[in-house]
């Protein structure tokens, strides 16, 4: 009989970070490369757990993944919530996720690209598209955290577009196991037709 393991936690370090302003940069659209985002305002959680996985599964996103159809459901469709899409060339590559926490804080939940996305020169650009959707909301500050099992770049991207730190904190994070790899894939695969 095989015996449950639990993976050991890994230790994060997360960096809480706002921005006051909107940014002030402007960047062209990347050059040969057919580019649409697409604002999903009724996601399917197939669709969306999709996303999720090829743009967090390198860098231990869980938190979602670990929600079950209900909690998720309730978390996609709040209409203080808001998940846009990023295409390249007509196959998804990205996507973020706002959270209008109230009148003067949006969130930067989520945000990042697919890995056949990275190297075309669009990152820059799409974190600066997504900046604009979070102040087009009318915020005071906007807010993301990152942490060290992120893309290394990602702390001095976000300080380049004009976020600062404003706090940090230890945490442990439990990396799925196998099984909850295994119930994962039954879960999200699709039912034969």
């Amino acid at each position: 009989m095989a015996r449950k393991v639990t993976p050991a936690p890994i230790a994060v370090h997360i960096t809480a970070l706002e921005m006051t302003a909107p940014p002030k940069q402007s960047l062209p659209v990347p050059v040969n490369v057919h580019t649409a985002i697409l604002n999903a305002p009724d996601i399917p959680l197939a669709f969306y757990r999709f996303l999720y996985r090829q743009v967090g599964s390198r860098w231990h996103w869980v938190d979602r993944l670990r929600m079950d159809d209900a909690t998720l459901t309730a978390t996609l469709h709040d209409k203080r919530n808001s998940v846009t899409v990023l295409y390249v060339n007509g196959a998804p590559a990205g996507f973020f996720e706002l959270l209008q926490i109230d009148a003067d804080v949006v969130e930067l939940t989520h945000f990042g690209l697919f890995e056949h996305a990275l190297g075309l020169g669009i990152g820059k650009w799409f974190l600066l598209q997504t900046l604009y959707a979070a102040w087009t909301l009318g915020p005071k500050r906007v807010s993301v955290t990152t942490n060290n099992l992120d893309h290394p770049r990602a702390l001095q991207l976000y300080q380049m577009f004009g976020f600062s730190p404003v706090g940090t904190e230890d945490a442990q994070l439990v990396p799925l196991s196998d099984a909850e790899l295994l119930e994962l894939a039954k879960r999200d695969c699709l039912p034969p037709t």
